[in-house]
Protein backbone atom coordinates (compact mmCIF):
# COMPACT_ATOMS: atom_id res chain seq x y z
CA UNK A 1 0.00 0.00 0.00
CA UNK A 2 0.78 3.73 -0.34
CA UNK A 3 1.56 6.40 2.21
CA UNK A 4 -1.95 7.53 1.91
CA UNK A 5 -3.81 4.33 2.21
CA UNK A 6 -1.68 4.11 5.50
CA UNK A 7 -2.88 7.40 6.61
CA UNK A 8 -6.54 6.37 5.82
CA UNK A 9 -6.11 3.08 8.21
CA UNK A 10 -4.93 4.90 10.69
CA UNK A 11 -7.90 7.35 10.64
CA UNK A 12 -10.15 3.86 10.94
CA UNK A 13 -8.29 2.79 13.77
CA UNK A 14 -9.09 6.16 15.36
CA UNK A 15 -12.57 5.18 14.61
CA UNK A 16 -12.86 8.82 12.47
CA UNK A 17 -16.35 9.07 11.14
CA UNK A 18 -16.35 11.86 9.07
CA UNK A 19 -13.65 13.69 7.63
CA UNK A 20 -14.57 17.71 6.65
CA UNK A 21 -13.22 19.51 3.94
CA UNK A 22 -11.83 20.18 0.38
CA UNK A 23 -9.08 18.66 -1.52
CA UNK A 24 -6.98 19.61 -3.82
CA UNK A 25 -3.95 18.34 -6.24
CA UNK A 26 -1.41 18.01 -3.81
CA UNK A 27 -3.93 15.40 -1.22
CA UNK A 28 -5.24 14.11 -4.70
CA UNK A 29 -3.46 10.65 -3.52
CA UNK A 30 -5.02 10.52 0.30
CA UNK A 31 -8.91 11.19 -1.33
CA UNK A 32 -8.31 8.56 -3.71
CA UNK A 33 -7.55 6.12 -0.49
CA UNK A 34 -10.10 7.89 1.03
CA UNK A 35 -12.89 6.77 -1.04
CA UNK A 36 -11.84 3.60 -0.39
CA UNK A 37 -12.61 3.66 3.56
CA UNK A 38 -16.03 1.35 4.50
CA UNK A 39 -15.96 3.24 7.71
CA UNK A 40 -14.88 6.89 7.59
CA UNK A 41 -17.47 9.65 5.15
CA UNK A 42 -15.99 12.39 3.80
CA UNK A 43 -18.05 15.69 3.79
CA UNK A 44 -17.25 18.06 1.02
CA UNK A 45 -17.42 21.50 2.21
CA UNK A 46 -17.84 24.93 0.20
CA UNK A 47 -15.02 26.68 2.02
CA UNK A 48 -12.07 25.34 3.90
CA UNK A 49 -13.19 27.68 6.58
CA UNK A 50 -16.66 26.20 6.81
CA UNK A 51 -14.74 22.58 7.39
CA UNK A 52 -12.93 23.18 10.01
CA UNK A 53 -15.85 24.68 12.33
CA UNK A 54 -17.63 21.32 11.42
CA UNK A 55 -14.78 19.62 13.01
CA UNK A 56 -14.64 22.35 15.80
CA UNK A 57 -18.09 21.59 16.74
CA UNK A 58 -17.80 17.54 16.32
CA UNK A 59 -14.82 17.32 18.70
CA UNK A 60 -16.79 19.64 21.10
CA UNK A 61 -20.10 17.90 21.05
CA UNK A 62 -18.67 14.33 20.76
CA UNK A 63 -15.32 14.39 23.03
CA UNK A 64 -13.50 12.87 19.94
CA UNK A 65 -11.49 15.01 17.57
CA UNK A 66 -13.29 16.07 14.85
CA UNK A 67 -11.26 16.05 11.43
CA UNK A 68 -10.92 18.40 8.66
CA UNK A 69 -8.62 18.76 5.25
CA UNK A 70 -7.42 21.04 3.34
CA UNK A 71 -4.70 21.07 1.00
CA UNK A 72 -1.55 23.48 0.75
CA UNK A 73 -1.30 27.11 0.13
CA UNK A 74 -4.76 28.92 -0.06
CA UNK A 75 -6.63 25.61 1.42
CA UNK A 76 -4.38 26.14 3.98
CA UNK A 77 -4.81 29.35 5.18
CA UNK A 78 -8.82 29.01 4.83
CA UNK A 79 -8.89 25.97 7.59
CA UNK A 80 -6.79 28.21 10.14
CA UNK A 81 -9.44 30.44 11.35
CA UNK A 82 -11.71 27.71 12.08
CA UNK A 83 -9.10 25.25 13.43
CA UNK A 84 -8.01 28.58 15.49
CA UNK A 85 -11.27 28.71 17.09
CA UNK A 86 -11.73 24.94 18.24
CA UNK A 87 -7.86 25.19 19.65
CA UNK A 88 -9.00 28.57 21.94
CA UNK A 89 -11.98 26.81 22.70
CA UNK A 90 -10.75 23.66 23.76
CA UNK A 91 -12.51 21.32 20.85
CA UNK A 92 -10.40 18.00 20.40
CA UNK A 93 -9.59 18.25 16.50
CA UNK A 94 -7.06 16.21 14.03
CA UNK A 95 -6.42 18.66 11.01
CA UNK A 96 -4.48 17.56 7.72
CA UNK A 97 -3.07 19.20 4.92
CA UNK A 98 -0.93 18.42 1.77
CA UNK A 99 2.02 19.97 0.53
CA UNK A 100 4.42 20.05 -2.49
CA UNK A 101 6.36 17.27 -3.15
CA UNK A 102 9.72 17.72 -0.81
CA UNK A 103 11.57 18.46 -4.12
CA UNK A 104 10.49 21.96 -4.27
CA UNK A 105 10.15 22.97 -0.66
CA UNK A 106 13.28 24.22 -0.21
CA UNK A 107 12.74 26.96 -2.84
CA UNK A 108 10.28 29.29 -4.27
CA UNK A 109 7.25 27.04 -5.74
CA UNK A 110 3.79 27.25 -6.69
CA UNK A 111 1.27 27.45 -3.61
CA UNK A 112 4.40 26.09 -1.58
CA UNK A 113 4.92 27.62 2.17
CA UNK A 114 5.48 27.14 5.82
CA UNK A 115 2.18 25.68 6.55
CA UNK A 116 3.54 23.98 9.73
CA UNK A 117 4.99 26.82 10.11
CA UNK A 118 1.50 29.18 10.28
CA UNK A 119 -0.55 26.23 12.18
CA UNK A 120 2.00 26.32 15.51
CA UNK A 121 0.74 29.40 17.21
CA UNK A 122 -2.76 27.78 16.84
CA UNK A 123 -2.48 23.88 17.41
CA UNK A 124 -1.37 21.95 20.28
CA UNK A 125 1.12 20.40 18.13
CA UNK A 126 1.81 20.77 14.12
CA UNK A 127 4.89 18.56 12.03
CA UNK A 128 4.78 17.59 8.49
CA UNK A 129 5.11 13.66 7.63
CA UNK A 130 8.89 13.18 6.83
CA UNK A 131 8.87 9.44 6.05
CA UNK A 132 5.78 7.23 4.93
CA UNK A 133 6.54 4.85 7.61
CA UNK A 134 6.37 6.61 10.60
CA UNK A 135 2.61 7.93 9.33
CA UNK A 136 0.95 5.09 12.22
CA UNK A 137 2.89 7.30 15.09
CA UNK A 138 2.20 10.34 14.00
CA UNK A 139 -1.86 10.15 13.63
CA UNK A 140 -1.63 7.83 17.10
CA UNK A 141 0.32 11.36 18.84
CA UNK A 142 -2.00 13.56 17.37
CA UNK A 143 -5.33 11.98 18.52
CA UNK A 144 -3.98 11.33 22.09
CA UNK A 145 -2.50 14.85 21.91
CA UNK A 146 -5.53 16.35 20.65
CA UNK A 147 -7.91 14.05 23.31
CA UNK A 148 -5.31 15.08 26.14
CA UNK A 149 -6.92 17.62 28.83
CA UNK A 150 -6.66 20.24 27.74
CA UNK A 151 -8.24 19.01 24.21
CA UNK A 152 -7.33 20.79 21.37
CA UNK A 153 -6.18 20.99 17.48
CA UNK A 154 -3.05 19.14 16.04
CA UNK A 155 -1.60 19.16 12.35
CA UNK A 156 -0.48 16.50 10.14
CA UNK A 157 1.10 17.94 6.62
CA UNK A 158 1.35 14.89 4.14
CA UNK A 159 3.23 15.87 1.08
CA UNK A 160 1.73 14.59 -2.17
CA UNK A 161 5.36 12.46 -3.27
CA UNK A 162 5.35 11.23 0.14
CA UNK A 163 1.54 10.41 -0.15
CA UNK A 164 2.06 8.40 -3.08
CA UNK A 165 5.39 6.25 -1.62
CA UNK A 166 5.27 2.45 -0.78
CA UNK A 167 4.40 2.22 3.21
CA UNK A 168 4.84 -0.63 5.49
CA UNK A 169 3.12 -0.72 8.72
CA UNK A 170 -0.12 -1.10 10.59
CA UNK A 171 -2.13 1.58 12.72
CA UNK A 172 -0.58 1.86 16.32
CA UNK A 173 -3.56 0.55 19.21
CA UNK A 174 -5.46 3.47 20.23
CA UNK A 175 -5.32 3.16 24.80
CA UNK A 176 -7.78 4.82 26.61
CA UNK A 177 -6.19 7.81 28.51
CA UNK A 178 -5.88 7.63 31.98
CA UNK A 179 -5.46 11.02 33.77
CA UNK A 180 -3.52 11.88 37.00
CA UNK A 181 -5.74 12.45 40.16
CA UNK A 182 -5.33 15.10 42.52
CA UNK A 183 -3.45 14.92 46.11
CA UNK A 184 -5.17 13.51 48.41
CA UNK A 185 -3.77 16.09 50.98
CA UNK A 186 -4.67 18.42 48.74
CA UNK A 187 -8.08 17.76 48.51
CA UNK A 188 -8.36 17.34 52.59
CA UNK A 189 -6.94 21.18 52.71
CA UNK A 190 -9.74 22.27 49.56
CA UNK A 191 -12.60 20.67 51.83
CA UNK A 192 -11.90 22.38 55.06
CA UNK A 193 -11.35 26.00 53.43
CA UNK A 194 -15.01 24.97 51.72
CA UNK A 195 -16.02 24.31 55.95
CA UNK A 196 -14.67 27.66 56.81
CA UNK A 197 -15.93 29.82 54.07
CA UNK A 198 -18.66 31.71 55.05
CA UNK A 199 -20.28 32.85 51.45
CA UNK A 200 -18.36 30.81 48.59
CA UNK A 201 -19.17 30.53 44.67
CA UNK A 202 -18.68 28.07 42.22
CA UNK A 203 -17.52 29.38 38.98
CA UNK A 204 -17.75 26.92 36.37
CA UNK A 205 -15.63 26.94 33.53
CA UNK A 206 -15.61 24.94 29.79
CA UNK A 207 -13.59 22.02 32.10
CA UNK A 208 -17.03 21.46 33.53
CA UNK A 209 -19.04 20.56 30.56
CA UNK A 210 -16.93 16.95 30.17
CA UNK A 211 -20.35 14.57 31.26
CA UNK A 212 -18.30 13.14 34.34
CA UNK A 213 -17.39 16.47 35.86
CA UNK A 214 -20.82 17.77 35.31
CA UNK A 215 -22.03 15.24 37.28
CA UNK A 216 -19.52 15.23 39.61
CA UNK A 217 -20.41 19.00 40.39
CA UNK A 218 -24.18 18.58 40.59
CA UNK A 219 -23.10 16.37 43.39
CA UNK A 220 -20.86 18.93 44.85
CA UNK A 221 -24.03 21.63 44.48
CA UNK A 222 -26.29 19.13 46.35
CA UNK A 223 -24.13 18.13 49.26
CA UNK A 224 -22.66 21.91 50.27
CA UNK A 225 -25.63 24.56 49.08
CA UNK A 226 -22.71 25.82 47.10
CA UNK A 227 -24.38 28.00 44.24
CA UNK A 228 -23.04 27.96 40.40
CA UNK A 229 -22.43 30.41 37.80
CA UNK A 230 -21.00 29.11 34.72
CA UNK A 231 -18.92 31.10 32.03
CA UNK A 232 -20.62 31.16 28.49
CA UNK A 233 -18.72 27.41 27.58
CA UNK A 234 -19.62 26.20 31.27
CA UNK A 235 -23.39 26.01 30.47
CA UNK A 236 -25.89 23.17 31.53
CA UNK A 237 -22.68 21.77 33.90
CA UNK A 238 -25.37 22.34 36.31
CA UNK A 239 -29.42 22.26 35.16
CA UNK A 240 -31.22 25.79 34.94
CA UNK A 241 -33.97 24.37 37.70
CA UNK A 242 -31.34 23.65 40.28
CA UNK A 243 -32.35 26.00 43.04
CA UNK A 244 -28.13 26.14 42.74
CA UNK A 245 -27.94 27.55 39.19
CA UNK A 246 -27.16 31.05 39.10
CA UNK A 247 -27.22 31.37 35.45
CA UNK A 248 -24.34 33.00 33.24
CA UNK A 249 -21.74 35.47 34.26
CA UNK A 250 -19.08 36.98 31.67
CA UNK A 251 -21.06 40.25 30.26
CA UNK A 252 -18.21 43.06 30.63
CA UNK A 253 -20.46 45.50 32.01
CA UNK A 254 -21.84 44.46 35.90
CA UNK A 255 -24.72 41.94 36.14
CA UNK A 256 -27.19 40.60 39.15
CA UNK A 257 -25.09 37.41 39.19
CA UNK A 258 -21.70 39.09 39.78
CA UNK A 259 -23.19 40.13 42.90
CA UNK A 260 -23.37 36.76 44.39
CA UNK A 261 -19.29 36.78 43.45
CA UNK A 262 -18.69 40.09 44.64
CA UNK A 263 -20.02 39.17 48.24
CA UNK A 264 -18.41 35.63 48.02
CA UNK A 265 -15.12 35.10 50.61
CA UNK A 266 -14.16 32.27 48.37
CA UNK A 267 -14.31 31.84 44.50
CA UNK A 268 -14.46 28.59 44.04
CA UNK A 269 -12.79 28.00 40.01
CA UNK A 270 -13.76 24.88 38.42
CA UNK A 271 -12.56 23.91 34.62
CA UNK A 272 -11.78 27.60 34.24
CA UNK A 273 -10.14 29.16 31.12
CA UNK A 274 -9.04 32.51 31.61
CA UNK A 275 -9.53 32.94 27.53
CA UNK A 276 -13.27 33.07 28.66
CA UNK A 277 -13.75 35.82 31.18
CA UNK A 278 -10.72 37.52 32.00
CA UNK A 279 -10.58 37.40 36.15
CA UNK A 280 -9.53 41.63 35.76
CA UNK A 281 -13.43 41.75 34.95
CA UNK A 282 -14.64 39.89 38.32
CA UNK A 283 -11.42 40.04 40.93
CA UNK A 284 -10.35 44.16 39.77
CA UNK A 285 -8.74 44.52 43.17
CA UNK A 286 -7.21 41.16 43.18
CA UNK A 287 -8.52 40.62 46.54
CA UNK A 288 -10.37 37.36 46.13
CA UNK A 289 -9.51 33.92 47.83
CA UNK A 290 -9.56 31.49 44.67
CA UNK A 291 -9.78 27.63 45.24
CA UNK A 292 -8.26 26.44 41.38
CA UNK A 293 -9.61 22.98 40.06
CA UNK A 294 -8.67 22.11 36.80
CA UNK A 295 -6.49 19.66 34.74
CA UNK A 296 -3.32 22.28 34.33
CA UNK A 297 -2.16 24.46 37.36
CA UNK A 298 -3.32 28.16 37.29
CA UNK A 299 -2.69 30.71 34.62
CA UNK A 300 -0.38 33.36 36.21
CA UNK A 301 -2.07 36.12 36.57
CA UNK A 302 -2.02 39.26 38.93
CA UNK A 303 -5.83 39.19 39.09
CA UNK A 304 -5.55 35.25 39.51
CA UNK A 305 -4.21 34.76 42.65
CA UNK A 306 -4.98 31.56 43.57
CA UNK A 307 -4.46 29.97 47.39
CA UNK A 308 -5.14 26.48 46.24
CA UNK A 309 -4.77 24.74 43.32
CA UNK A 310 -6.55 21.23 42.67
CA UNK A 311 -4.42 19.37 40.29
CA UNK A 312 -5.47 16.51 38.05
CA UNK A 313 -8.79 15.03 36.80
CA UNK A 314 -11.49 17.28 37.50
CA UNK A 315 -14.53 14.63 37.71
CA UNK A 316 -11.79 12.64 40.39
CA UNK A 317 -11.29 15.77 42.38
CA UNK A 318 -14.57 16.76 42.55
CA UNK A 319 -15.32 12.91 43.77
CA UNK A 320 -12.86 13.01 46.22
CA UNK A 321 -14.19 16.91 47.45
CA UNK A 322 -17.20 15.36 47.52
CA UNK A 323 -16.43 11.96 49.45
CA UNK A 324 -14.30 14.34 52.20
CA UNK A 325 -17.83 16.92 52.42
CA UNK A 326 -20.33 13.78 52.77
CA UNK A 327 -22.46 13.63 55.99
CA UNK A 328 -22.00 17.89 55.94
CA UNK A 329 -25.30 18.38 55.18
CA UNK A 330 -25.96 21.85 52.62
CA UNK A 331 -25.59 24.95 53.92
CA UNK A 332 -28.26 28.07 53.42
CA UNK A 333 -26.73 30.43 51.66
CA UNK A 334 -29.35 33.74 51.07
CA UNK A 335 -27.76 35.63 48.57
CA UNK A 336 -28.36 32.50 45.99
CA UNK A 337 -32.33 32.99 45.93
CA UNK A 338 -32.21 36.37 45.46
CA UNK A 339 -30.24 36.64 42.55
CA UNK A 340 -31.93 33.39 41.12
CA UNK A 341 -35.26 35.14 41.78
CA UNK A 342 -34.18 38.52 40.06
CA UNK A 343 -32.94 37.06 37.04
CA UNK A 344 -35.49 34.80 36.48
CA UNK A 345 -37.82 37.41 36.37
CA UNK A 346 -36.04 39.18 34.09
CA UNK A 347 -35.71 36.19 31.74
CA UNK A 348 -39.43 36.51 31.67
CA UNK A 349 -40.23 39.84 31.38
CA UNK A 350 -40.95 40.14 27.39
CA UNK A 351 -42.40 36.53 26.95
CA UNK A 352 -45.40 37.53 26.11
CA UNK A 353 -44.26 40.93 23.75
CA UNK A 354 -46.61 41.25 20.65
CA UNK A 355 -46.98 44.74 18.43
CA UNK A 356 -45.35 45.47 15.21
CA UNK A 357 -41.36 46.25 14.78
CA UNK A 358 -38.42 44.32 15.67
CA UNK A 359 -38.41 42.14 17.94
CA UNK A 360 -36.96 42.59 21.51
CA UNK A 361 -33.76 39.96 22.07
CA UNK A 362 -35.22 38.38 24.98
CA UNK A 363 -38.64 37.43 23.69
CA UNK A 364 -36.28 35.82 20.65
CA UNK A 365 -34.71 34.04 23.47
CA UNK A 366 -37.70 32.83 25.71
CA UNK A 367 -39.36 31.50 22.30
CA UNK A 368 -36.15 29.98 21.70
CA UNK A 369 -35.80 28.25 24.99
CA UNK A 370 -39.34 27.04 24.64
CA UNK A 371 -38.85 25.45 21.24
CA UNK A 372 -35.73 23.38 22.38
CA UNK A 373 -36.04 20.54 24.79
CA UNK A 374 -33.26 19.66 27.59
CA UNK A 375 -31.25 17.78 25.28
CA UNK A 376 -31.85 19.34 21.71
CA UNK A 377 -28.51 21.98 20.64
CA UNK A 378 -28.32 25.55 20.11
CA UNK A 379 -25.51 27.12 18.22
CA UNK A 380 -24.52 30.90 18.76
CA UNK A 381 -22.18 32.52 16.26
CA UNK A 382 -20.69 35.72 17.39
CA UNK A 383 -21.97 39.37 17.59
CA UNK A 384 -24.34 40.91 19.69
CA UNK A 385 -26.93 37.99 19.52
CA UNK A 386 -24.23 36.35 21.95
CA UNK A 387 -24.46 38.37 24.31
CA UNK A 388 -28.19 37.83 24.61
CA UNK A 389 -27.96 33.94 24.52
CA UNK A 390 -25.32 34.26 26.94
CA UNK A 391 -27.37 36.14 29.48
CA UNK A 392 -30.86 34.74 28.69
CA UNK A 393 -30.57 31.28 27.49
CA UNK A 394 -30.17 28.83 30.01
CA UNK A 395 -29.08 24.82 30.00
CA UNK A 396 -30.37 21.76 31.48
CA UNK A 397 -27.67 19.47 29.64
CA UNK A 398 -24.24 20.17 29.42
CA UNK A 399 -23.08 20.64 25.47
CA UNK A 400 -26.59 21.51 24.54
CA UNK A 401 -25.57 25.49 23.95
CA UNK A 402 -22.22 26.24 21.79
CA UNK A 403 -20.95 29.64 21.94
CA UNK A 404 -17.22 30.39 21.00
CA UNK A 405 -15.72 32.37 23.25
CA UNK A 406 -12.07 31.68 23.25
CA UNK A 407 -11.14 32.67 19.43
CA UNK A 408 -14.61 34.07 19.16
CA UNK A 409 -15.16 33.61 15.40
CA UNK A 410 -17.74 34.71 13.14
CA UNK A 411 -19.00 32.40 10.99
CA UNK A 412 -19.21 29.20 13.44
CA UNK A 413 -22.34 28.80 14.42
CA UNK A 414 -23.87 27.62 10.21
CA UNK A 415 -21.25 25.37 9.36
CA UNK A 416 -21.44 23.99 13.26
CA UNK A 417 -24.76 23.29 12.54
CA UNK A 418 -24.56 20.55 10.28
CA UNK A 419 -22.08 19.06 12.16
CA UNK A 420 -24.86 18.66 14.94
CA UNK A 421 -27.34 17.43 12.84
CA UNK A 422 -25.17 14.78 11.24
CA UNK A 423 -24.23 13.57 14.78
CA UNK A 424 -27.56 13.85 16.58
CA UNK A 425 -30.06 13.66 13.55
CA UNK A 426 -33.24 13.46 15.84
CA UNK A 427 -32.48 16.18 17.98
CA UNK A 428 -33.51 19.65 17.15
CA UNK A 429 -30.38 22.24 16.03
CA UNK A 430 -30.96 25.73 16.02
CA UNK A 431 -28.21 28.08 14.85
CA UNK A 432 -28.86 31.95 15.90
CA UNK A 433 -26.35 34.27 13.62
CA UNK A 434 -26.41 37.93 13.35
CA UNK A 435 -27.00 38.96 9.52
CA UNK A 436 -22.73 39.79 9.91
CA UNK A 437 -21.51 36.47 10.49
CA UNK A 438 -24.50 33.99 8.68
CA UNK A 439 -23.00 35.58 5.13
CA UNK A 440 -19.66 34.58 6.31
CA UNK A 441 -19.89 31.07 5.77
CA UNK A 442 -23.95 31.25 4.20
CA UNK A 443 -22.67 28.89 0.96
CA UNK A 444 -22.62 25.94 3.24
CA UNK A 445 -26.39 26.34 3.05
CA UNK A 446 -25.80 24.09 -0.08
CA UNK A 447 -23.84 21.57 2.16
CA UNK A 448 -26.83 21.41 4.53
CA UNK A 449 -29.19 21.02 1.79
CA UNK A 450 -26.90 18.25 0.08
CA UNK A 451 -26.86 16.12 2.82
CA UNK A 452 -29.97 15.89 3.72
CA UNK A 453 -29.91 17.47 7.05
CA UNK A 454 -32.10 19.70 8.52
CA UNK A 455 -30.88 22.23 11.07
CA UNK A 456 -33.29 26.14 11.60
CA UNK A 457 -30.49 29.02 10.86
CA UNK A 458 -32.07 31.56 12.77
CA UNK A 459 -30.97 35.43 11.43
CA UNK A 460 -31.08 38.42 14.02
CA UNK A 461 -31.20 41.35 11.01
CA UNK A 462 -29.89 44.99 11.98
CA UNK A 463 -28.11 45.75 8.83
CA UNK A 464 -25.01 46.74 10.76
CA UNK A 465 -21.97 44.63 12.99
CA UNK A 466 -24.39 45.37 15.98
CA UNK A 467 -21.43 44.06 18.51
CA UNK A 468 -19.33 47.13 17.60
CA UNK A 469 -21.58 49.18 17.34
CA UNK A 470 -22.88 48.35 21.04
CA UNK A 471 -19.37 48.36 22.03
CA UNK A 472 -18.30 52.16 20.14
CA UNK A 473 -21.73 53.61 21.72
CA UNK A 474 -20.66 52.15 25.09
CA UNK A 475 -17.31 53.42 25.33
CA UNK A 476 -17.16 56.69 22.86
CA UNK A 477 -21.11 57.91 22.72
CA UNK A 478 -21.36 57.53 19.09
CA UNK A 479 -19.92 54.38 16.31
CA UNK A 480 -17.97 54.66 13.53
CA UNK A 481 -20.13 53.91 10.19
CA UNK A 482 -21.14 50.04 10.54
CA UNK A 483 -23.70 49.90 8.39
CA UNK A 484 -24.24 47.13 5.32
CA UNK A 485 -27.19 45.83 2.98
CA UNK A 486 -28.68 42.41 3.10
CA UNK A 487 -30.09 40.35 0.83
CA UNK A 488 -33.89 38.91 0.98
CA UNK A 489 -32.98 36.08 2.96
CA UNK A 490 -35.98 34.09 2.32
CA UNK A 491 -35.05 34.24 -1.31
CA UNK A 492 -31.61 33.36 -0.57
CA UNK A 493 -32.57 30.40 1.39
CA UNK A 494 -34.94 29.08 -1.82
CA UNK A 495 -31.89 29.85 -4.10
CA UNK A 496 -30.09 27.15 -2.06
CA UNK A 497 -32.90 24.69 -1.72
CA UNK A 498 -33.69 25.80 1.87
CA UNK A 499 -37.03 27.09 3.29
CA UNK A 500 -37.06 30.35 4.03
CA UNK A 501 -39.22 32.00 6.87
CA UNK A 502 -39.59 35.65 7.58
CA UNK A 503 -41.56 36.50 11.13
CA UNK A 504 -42.25 39.75 11.50
CA UNK A 505 -44.06 40.16 15.05
CA UNK A 506 -43.16 38.69 18.74
CA UNK A 507 -46.11 36.80 18.31
CA UNK A 508 -45.87 35.16 15.30
CA UNK A 509 -42.08 33.65 16.46
CA UNK A 510 -43.40 30.68 18.32
CA UNK A 511 -45.23 29.49 15.26
CA UNK A 512 -42.64 30.16 12.99
CA UNK A 513 -39.97 28.21 14.99
CA UNK A 514 -42.71 25.03 14.83
CA UNK A 515 -42.56 25.26 11.19
CA UNK A 516 -38.73 25.45 11.12
CA UNK A 517 -38.79 22.64 12.68
CA UNK A 518 -41.26 20.88 11.40
CA UNK A 519 -39.15 20.72 7.68
CA UNK A 520 -37.29 17.78 6.00
CA UNK A 521 -35.15 20.37 4.61
CA UNK A 522 -33.06 23.16 5.85
CA UNK A 523 -35.04 26.51 7.10
CA UNK A 524 -33.34 30.01 7.09
CA UNK A 525 -35.84 32.07 9.92
CA UNK A 526 -34.83 35.71 9.35
CA UNK A 527 -36.40 38.29 11.87
CA UNK A 528 -35.81 41.98 12.43
CA UNK A 529 -33.99 42.40 15.80
CA UNK A 530 -34.73 45.51 18.09
CA UNK A 531 -31.16 46.15 19.42
CA UNK A 532 -31.75 49.44 20.93
CA UNK A 533 -32.20 47.11 24.18
CA UNK A 534 -28.49 46.79 23.84
CA UNK A 535 -28.11 50.32 25.29
CA UNK A 536 -31.11 50.21 27.50
CA UNK A 537 -29.87 46.48 29.11
CA UNK A 538 -25.87 48.27 29.47
CA UNK A 539 -27.52 51.01 31.76
CA UNK A 540 -29.48 48.73 33.48
CA UNK A 541 -26.32 47.11 34.14
CA UNK A 542 -24.88 50.10 34.80
CA UNK A 543 -27.37 51.28 37.35
CA UNK A 544 -27.16 47.29 39.37
CA UNK A 545 -27.01 47.72 43.25
CA UNK A 546 -26.37 45.25 44.79
CA UNK A 547 -28.74 43.78 47.70
CA UNK A 548 -26.05 41.25 49.02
Amino acid sequence: MDAAELFVKCLEAEDVEYVFGLPGEENAHFMMALEKSKSIKFILARHEQGAAFMADAYGKLTGRPGVCLGTLGPGATNLITGVADGNMDRAPMVVITGQADVQRQHKESHQAMDVVGMFNPVTKWATPVLHPDVIPEVVAKAFKLARSEKPGACHIELAEDIAETHAEGHPEPSTPLRRPVPDPKVLSQVADLIKRAKRPVILAGNGCIRRRASAQLRRLTELTGIGVMCTFMGKGSVARSSEHCLFTIGLQSKDVVACALDASDLVIAIGYDLVEYHPKLWNKDADKRILHIDMEPAEVDHYYRTSVEVVGDIASGLAGLCDRLEGQGPREFPQQGSVREEMLADFAAHSDDTGDGPIRPQKVIWDVRQALGPDDILLSDVGAHKMWIARYYQCDEPNTCLIPNGFCSMGFALPGAIAAKLIYPDKRVLAISGDGGFLMNVQELETARRLGTNPVFMVWEDGEYGLIAWKQDTQFGKHTDLSFGNPDFCKLAEAFGCRGIRVNKPEDLAAGLEAAFASDVPVVLSLPIDYRENALLTQRLGDIACPI
